[in-house]
């Protein structure tokens, strides 16, 4: 402990500073020389996890919505209400929205081919399309029947077993939303959040049958379809926000903040002079990046080599959900230089 207490003025410091810059020329020296993977088990394993943690939300969110629909068809049977029924389907339908992101994620987990070079990541994109259709037809299907109900009136039957079974669907699809946008915001799945999206609008839904039993219990016949009505726009909202979410992604949208981090953190590494460019997208919960960095001209291949590794390193570390980076280094010239089509031009005359 006392080592790290001494000053400068101490002779064997000098050493250390020298062993220190010896070791690090040694380490970029052999990692351009040795065959290595920018793409290393230690960023592919968190990936893995990830990927992990968003089966494991989707396997114990389907118990619960399963667990809730069958609490349903058991007050279904008791009561004999159509409109119960048709909430009750509609939940295990929803819940049944668990299967295409659920293999979306083993997809996702798929290594890369010479034919899908990026890897299967984008599956969890086209999952999340398919769920927006899931919600978008649950607000039309909401509208329609209550439309139907205000032209044909229906009196609800059991109201007090209506009424628990509306509030046990609520209960049921609130933690199970609760439960999906927590996991998908913290693994970056948006597919996953506009899962648990649905899930709230399915509990929106059943807390409809709750209201319009109440209003029904009054003596209000038009309460059921008005109700309806409130609860399709409701989905409608949530609907935008849902597909606002997956269209982000699909446009390769990423929080601006996670670009401000990567370049502060590409500016701090030791022999950067500036970084031109800075590029990051989604493949799935996953973050790739490409930066553009500006080095001494005068450095060797080997040298920027080692600050452009030294760069990747960092990024993966500092942004998180990054499992790769691509790095390239310019050389500092003069400003205003076109320094790639003149290289170019100047390579093809000595040809």
């Amino acid at each position: 402990m006392e080592d790290h207490e001494h000053g400068h003025d101490h002779p064997h410091d000098h050493g250390h500073h020298q062993q220190g810059r010896l070791a690090a020329r040694w380490h970029r020296l052999t990692h351009a020389v040795v065959p290595h993977s920018h793409d290393s088990r230690a960023k592919v394993d968190p990936a893995l996890e990830s990927s992990r943690e968003g089966l494991r939300a989707l396997w114990i969110s389907l118990v619960g919505l399963g667990a809730t629909a069958v609490a349903q068809a058991v007050i279904v049977v008791l009561s004999g209400s159509v409109a119960l029924l048709g909430d009750t389907l509609h939940n295990v339908a929803d819940a049944l929205t668990a299967v295409p992101l659920a293999i979306a994620f083993l997809l996702g987990r798929r290594a890369a081919t010479r034919a899908y070079t990026y890897g299967y990541g984008r599956a969890e994109d086209i999952a999340g399309i398919i769920i927006v259709a899931v919600i978008a037809a649950s607000a039309v299907a909401a509208a329609w029947t209550a439309v139907a109900r205000l032209l044909h009136p229906a009196e609800v039957t059991h109201l007090p077993w209506v009424a628990a079974a509306g509030l046990v669907g609520f209960v049921g699809n609130e933690l199970v939303a609760r439960y999906r946008i927590r996991i998908g915001r913290r693994i970056g799945s948006a597919a996953l959040v506009a899962d648990g999206l649905h899930a709230r609008t399915d509990g929106y839904t059943s807390l409809a049958v709750l209201l319009a039993a109440g209003g029904a219990a009054l003596g209000w016949r038009w309460a059921d379809p008005a109700v309806g009505l409130a609860i399709a726009v409701a989905i409608t909202l949530v609907l935008k926000e849902a597909a606002r979410e997956v269209y982000r992604r699909l446009m390769d949208a990423v929080d601006p903040a996670i670009v401000d981090q990567a370049e502060a953190t590409l500016r701090a590494v030791d022999g950067v002079r500036d970084v031109t460019t800075v590029r990051l997208r989604w493949i799935g919960h996953r973050l790739h990046a490409e930066a553009e960095l500006v080095v001494d001209a005068h450095l060797s291949l080997v040298a920027a080599h080692g600050i452009a590794a030294d760069a990747e390193h960092q990024l993966t570390h500092a942004v998180p959900r990054l499992t790769s980076a691509t790095v390239h280094t310019d050389p500092d010239c003069h400003p205003g230089a076109h320094h790639h089509a003149d290289l170019s031009h100047e390579r093809r005359q000595t040809i």
